[in-house]
């Protein structure tokens, strides 16, 4: 699975002074477009995530591009502060962005407003990164506004529910099916040929 994975930034405008854009998985060249607005501490985008990883990617990773976006809900105490630190991550590598994203998710249970500092630490110190660096990140406006640009393009789109995902233009909301999402690649792959 993982050797057909292909990460790599986006060509998106880049924002001052070497911040990443979004990152990428799949075959980054594709035509075929999905489009990923999450919040990493949303359940059903960390049901999605793992859908794309165990489902989705194995499938379509070598002709479709899956486009990150983040979109953190408001309800959320920490999803924002999250959102950031992936791009901090991502910053360094987009592989350790995504490995941030998929730990963020998978650790929802064991966050908090209160330990979300404590986990972030953890998984900077583990990827040898100074936790100093990873919490001053938090305050970097420069990743904050990422996040916001990304927030805004949401809302410009419609979006109001994680994860909403486009595929070529076509929503998927909150809860769908491996099935429902799969059809829509499909479709979209068929019209690209």
């Amino acid at each position: 699975m993982k050797s057909a994975l292909v990460l790599v930034l986006s060509a998106m405008a880049l924002p001052a002074q070497n911040t990443p854009p979004s990152l990428v998985e799949g075959l980054a060249a594709s035509p075929v477009r999905v489009l990923i607005y999450e919040d990493l501490e949303c359940s059903d985008s960390a049901h999605f995530r793992r859908m794309l990883d165990q489902q989705l990617l194995p499938k379509y990773a070598d002709k479709v591009a899956f486009i990150h976006h983040d979109f953190p809900l408001a309800k959320h105490a920490w999803a924002r502060r999250a959102a950031i630190a992936a791009r901090f991550f991502a910053a360094r590598s987009p592989e350790l962005g995504l490995a941030f994203q998929r730990y963020a998710m998978a650790g929802q249970e064991l966050t908090s407003s209160a330990s979300f500092n404590m986990r972030l630490s953890i998984f900077a110190h583990e990827h040898g990164i100074p936790p100093d660096a990873a919490i001053a990140a938090l305050s970097d406006p420069r990743y904050g506004e990422l996040v916001d640009q990304d927030h805004r393009e949401g809302v410009a789109r419609g979006v109001s529910h994680t994860p909403t995902v486009f595929v070529n233009g076509q929503p998927f909301i909150e809860t769908f099916t491996f099935a429902e999402i799969s059809k829509g690649i499909d479709q979209a792959l068929a019209q690209a040929r």
